[in-house]
């Protein structure tokens, strides 16, 4: 049986990119977004490109109850987790001090609640299965705050917290936790931005380096990973 990634935010983008990168070595995927009509192109683009089963759910990961609904879709699945990619997420640009209220409130949850609820809905089979790797994409803006980086940076400091804290509680369950933290990459968050292609990552060299960090032996873990712009952050 081929092997089960659930990939949070996957129709474009990063998220997409990741679930290409797995698609390609014959996993089955289960992803979800808000975008119903995006699902279904992705789902059908993927299954006819690298013949394996795309599962969907349209979801807001930012909602509590919808985040509930899709682990349960994952879960009646009665399928092995083998990779779980908390990559949903949003962001507006802005200063603490002059964005508008409910900014810090939407960055929370969107960016750090969609990956906590989404990671306690699925851990139990995941332990229970004593295996699996869970990634969470992560920012730059979980290390240095920066100029209009507002709730947003906020918001990733605390998913990298939290991706510090399931590390420690997951290893002896033999389940490995990744924080991503990427650079500038080319997505639509940087749509309209007067900069030359070259100056940002591209999203498969995310995908590529998350799968590395994949399937190196579960004898060893990357925690961490830093990637950035070769001619530095933007």
């Amino acid at each position: 049986m081929n092997k089960l990634v659930v990939i949070t935010g996957a129709t474009k983008g990063i998220g997409r990119a990741i679930a290409e990168r797995f698609a390609r070595e014959k996993c089955d995927l289960v992803i979800c977004a808000r975008n119903i009509e995006n699902l279904i192109r992705t789902k059908e683009e993927i299954e006819k490109a690298h013949h394996v089963n795309v599962y969907i759910k349209s979801t807001d990961a930012s909602s509590r109850k919808q985040v509930s609904e899709f682990t349960k879709f994952v879960l009646d699945l009665n399928r092995p987790i083998n990779v779980l990619v908390n990559n949903a997420g949003n962001f507006i640009p802005g200063s603490t001090l002059e964005e508008a209220d409910g900014t810090l409130e939407s960055m929370i949850e969107g960016n750090v609640y969609s990956a906590y609820y989404t990671t306690r809905g699925l851990i139990k089979r995941m332990r229970q299965d004593k295996s699996g790797h869970i990634f969470n994409m992560c920012s730059i803006a979980s290390i240095i705050a920066y100029p209009n980086g507002g709730s947003y940076a906020i918001s990733k400091f605390a998913l990298l917290g939290f991706s510090k804290v399931l590390r420690e509680e997951l290893k002896a369950h033999n389940i490995r936790v990744t924080a991503v933290l990427p650079g500038a990459t080319k997505t639509a968050s940087w749509e309209g931005v007067d900069l030359p292609d070259t100056r940002f990552i591209k999203p498969e060299d995310v995908a590529e380096v998350v799968f590395n960090a994949y399937v190196i032996s579960d004898r060893s873990v990357v925690e961490e990973v830093i990637i950035r712009p070769q001619l530095g952050d933007i």
